[in-house]
């Protein structure tokens, strides 16, 4: 009886189901790689680093253009009143490089350039280029005739000083003319050249001036400036 029994008692736990032990464990798959994604995030981190870089020197890449020092005045050229300055590169910006110095100051201004102004080569023509209804006037002066402190761009205005003529007789046009006998010739005109010749203003007191003038004033400028008889005097508009 007790044999059966334990052949019994035996028989009920082999029933159950026998559990696998460690080393009868299925093996786990092997990840799948993916070359082409890898390749194409080194690709990536190869392409920022080359734009950085690129920026980096295009950053750096400057060239030595003119810069102006002084104002100049329309149909002037730069003379020495330029400096050099250090920009960034930009093939899109018509630049004046310092190598091409001598080359712009055998051009005329076409307008008025302010100081501390970066040159562009559209800002100068082979030339003088007067603004419309214009006249440039060469007159010269003799000491007490103009201003000591003359210089181009400032607003003067002309007076006939001969007072040998006849008040009756009109000198000019425009609407600053009036009589030979003296008078305002013009109320503003701008000085647009002083001649380089401080050698003889120091020895004789005569200067040579350039006018910018209304073209309706100009003969009457001319005629006064063949007789000697005019004087230049500063009004508002310098700007000093």
């Amino acid at each position: 009886m007790k044999i059966q029994e334990r052949t019994g008692a035996g028989a009920g736990r082999s029933a159950a189901p026998a559990q696998p032990s460690v080393g009868d464990r299925l093996p786990t798959p092997p990840r799948e790689r993916k070359p082409a994604l890898a390749a194409l995030a080194v690709l990536l981190i190869l392409l920022g680093a080359l734009g950085a870089t690129t920026l980096v020197l295009r950053a750096g890449d400057r060239i030595e253009v003119v810069k102006v020092t002084k104002q100049i005045e329309a149909g002037e050229s730069v003379g020495d009143n330029v400096t050099s300055v250090m920009v960034a590169a930009d093939d899109s910006i018509n630049y004046v490089k310092w190598s091409q110095l001598a080359a712009l100051k055998t051009l005329k201004a076409k307008s008025t350039i302010y100081p501390d102004t970066v040159v562009m080569g559209q800002m100068f023509a082979e030339g003088s280029s007067l603004p419309a209804g214009k006249a440039a006037v060469g007159v010269a002066l003799k000491e007490g005739q103009y201003p000591a402190d003359i210089k181009s761009g400032d607003v003067v205005a002309v007076y006939n000083v001969d007072t040998s003529s006849s008040g009756s007789d009109k000198t000019g046009s425009g609407a600053g003319s009036t009589t030979s006998g003296g008078g305002a010739i013009v109320d503003t005109a701008k000085v647009e050249k002083v001649a380089n010749n401080s050698d003889a203003t120091v020895s004789t007191g005569n200067l040579s001036v350039t006018l910018l003038v209304d073209q309706t004033d100009a003969a009457a400028v001319a005629r006064a400036a063949s007789a000697g008889a005019v004087a230049i005097v500063h009004v508002p508009g310098n700007g000093n």
